[in-house]
């Protein structure tokens, strides 16, 4: 621990938090981790190839819907490796660098799959409300476009965040409250005047979050007004129901994300128990629910991974 008063941070070591009270039970609390992280993965895996292989599902909300399997399975990634290192009481130690790059990607990718949500609204907006100008708009050249947009956005503005804490001494606690690095856990343990993160932080929030909902949400009233336009029953319930899996996914990613940011901020003194398990639920719920809302609420999902299951079993018989 000699290095927890040492201003030279990137030397610094840092310590990771599991779940306090119940380390005895560290083994068994990581087989539910496991089986959440091979759902996401196996699930994401699965949409990714099937969009990849199937000519069908080259088309603009497929692409989208790659792109949103990408953020999933990078925003949760970073956190993985950290996670089983303390619950299976291999390590708890991280280093300063280390800590800024795991935080670097998650909040990079949180902020990217915001605005992968973003551009699947507005694909829907424009399959909806201009069909005969859909496909020639969002052509895969412009899809591309928007998904470097997107991740350049996100990681450009957060770098002045990381570079700022490269200067913070912490000569207190080099505790986290978590099992992985967290931008505002790493905040408080700082021996310095941390109001331009904390502004800046905000500001970014309401900007990206703030702009990126707002935008969701002009562009479903848009798709709303011109769904009640339509005048059988049925094409209205088709055009609610290709939006049903987009809500789902934008509910998943901001009800929790927002529930942490509200936990950081107003219950510091609350249960840790009660901030690891609002972060856990922020990185391993999108990634774990949206392969399997997509899958169940789209047919032409439902039928890749049909087709790649059986495909081999029909092949074998008909050798």
């Amino acid at each position: 621990m000699a290095t927890s008063n040492s201003s030279s941070i990137v030397s610094s070591t840092f310590y990771l938090t599991g779940i306090p009270g119940y380390e005895k039970f560290h083994h068994w609390i990581s087989i539910p981790f496991c089986l959440l992280y091979t759902v996401g993965i196996t699930g994401n895996c699965l949409i990714l190839h099937i969009v990849r292989t199937d000519p069908r599902l080259h088309e603009p909300m497929y692409y989208f819907l790659a792109m949103l399997s990408l953020t999933d399975m990078a925003m949760s990634l970073p956190t993985m490796i950290s996670l089983f290192r303390v619950l299976w009481s291999i390590s708890q130690e991280i280093q300063f660098n280390i800590c800024v790059g795991q935080m670097f990607l998650i909040h990079t990718f949180s902020f990217t799959e915001s605005s992968v949500l973003l551009a699947m609204a507005l694909d829907r907006y424009m399959a909806i409300c201009h069909p005969l100008r859909y496909a020639t708009i969002l052509t895969p050249k412009l899809i591309a476009k928007i998904g470097i947009a997107a991740l350049l956005r996100s990681s450009i503005l957060i770098i002045p965040l990381m570079a700022r804490l490269a200067f913070f001494p912490f000569c207190h606690s080099h505790v986290f409250s978590h099992s992985y690095c967290l931008h505002q856990d790493m905040i408080c343990l700082a021996c310095a005047d941390i109001r331009f993160n904390v502004i800046y932080g905000l500001v970014l929030i309401i900007l990206l979050w703030g702009l990126d909902s707002l935008g969701i949400f002009v562009s479903h009233l848009f798709i709303l007004h011109s769904v009640l336009r339509i005048a059988s029953r049925e094409g209205r319930l088709k055009a609610l129901n290709t939006c049903a899996s987009h809500i789902c996914a934008v509910l998943i990613l901001y009800v929790p994300m927002i529930g942490l940011s509200i936990v950081h901020r107003f219950a510091k003194h609350s249960s840790p128990l009660v901030h690891i398990f609002m972060a856990h639920i922020y990185l391993l719920v999108p990634p774990v629910l949206n392969p399997i809302i997509y899958s169940v609420k789209t047919k032409q999902i439902r039928q890749g991974i049909f087709h790649l299951i059986c495909s081999p079993k029909i092949s074998s018989i008909t050798m």
